[in-house]
């Protein structure tokens, strides 16, 4: 599916810190700045401690910057409240995260309605939905297993569905493969790469590895606070 013009994601000067014990401050980010454009796949790559999800929870509007300007479809979202961001991140993000968080004592079905849930939709089209996006996935089959009866790659799958559900414009991938071995992973990778390439869904993914930042078209490369690079996935990491 053609890349939109449309950015949905502005992050201009954004800055962070956090306070410290002992006092004074830690700054953690320092004067990001990007933008995303609908139908994008970015890979947001650092090694630990870099700031990279530090990043993605200011995109995913889990936590505000300490300075800068954030603007989701438009809207700043800088100075929101929190009962405002939950909001913004229900109505707008669809989250996958790496150790899937599934409710192990609630079937398929019921984990992919659940964000449905707050949105106040009746029982029918939340049960719609969610049978729509396990269908997505390739799970229809299993709506009343719970998590627990399940591989690690049906409970990501399990995940992606209940991201779907709300039907996003954005899904925000937090190291989607770190629970899972190297086949199930690429398989997940691969699922991800069609979903942007056929739904034309936005896909920001945060990774350390930079075989799987390789699957993302565009790669932001985060080193202890800064972006070092922005552009096309390389051929290699050496000069990252």
């Amino acid at each position: 599916m053609k890349k939109s013009s449309e950015i949905i994601i502005s992050m201009r000067d954004i800055c962070k810190s956090f306070p410290l014990e002992m006092g004074g401050r830690q700054q953690v980010l320092f004067d990001i700045t990007f933008d995303v454009r609908m139908g994008e796949f970015v890979a947001i790559m650092g090694p630990s401690g870099s700031g990279k999800s530090t990043c993605m929870n200011i995109v995913g509007a889990l936590d505000t910057p300490t300075s800068g300007v954030y603007k989701l479809y438009g809207r700043d979202i800088t100075n929101m409240t929190a009962d405002e961001l939950a909001v913004v991140r229900n109505e707008h993000i669809g989250f996958v995260f790496q150790q899937f968080n599934l409710l192990s004592k609630r079937s398929v079905l019921d984990n992919v309605m659940l964000p449905l849930m707050y949105r106040g939709l009746p029982m029918s089209e939340r049960v719609r939905r969610a049978r729509e996006m396990l269908a997505r996935v390739g799970l229809e089959k299993f709506e009343t297993y719970l998590p627990t009866q399940l591989s690690g790659g049906m409970k990501q799958r399990v995940a992606i569905a209940r991201a779907l559900a709300g039907n996003p414009k954005l899904i925000l991938a937090d190291e989607p493969t770190g629970a899972l071995d190297s086949k199930m992973g690429n398989e997940i990778l691969k699922f991800f790469k069609e979903l942007n390439r056929t739904m034309g869904i936005t896909i920001v993914m945060i990774t350390h590895e930079f075989d799987i930042a390789k699957y993302a078209d565009r790669l932001i490369h985060i080193r202890d606070g800064h972006i070092n690079y922005d552009g096309a996935v390389p051929k290699t990491d050496k000069n990252l």
